[in-house]
């Protein structure tokens, strides 16, 4: 992940988390849903690591929102 995109990258982890409590979702279950480890879907919540777009649209699925809805800021 290149720095200059980090702040973009904890953006998008606070909205999966957002939305994951939303649902309902402890880390595991969404985890689960997508096909990664718990550790890896906590590390995209924290802004530790890059993640795909493969990713990023499962995870949109499973959250029932649309993509865009995980890159908005809330501010």
């Amino acid at each position: 992940m290149r720095s200059s995109q980090l702040e973009r990258y904890k953006n998008l982890g606070l909205n999966i988390s957002f939305y994951r409590k939303l649902r309902g979702f402890s880390q595991e279950k969404l985890a689960e849903k997508v096909d990664i480890s718990r550790t890896h879907m906590s590390r995209i919540e924290t802004a530790d690591c890059a993640v795909s777009l493969d990713v990023v649209f499962e995870l949109a699925d499973a959250l029932s929102v649309e993509p865009y809805k995980l890159f908005q800021s809330k501010e």
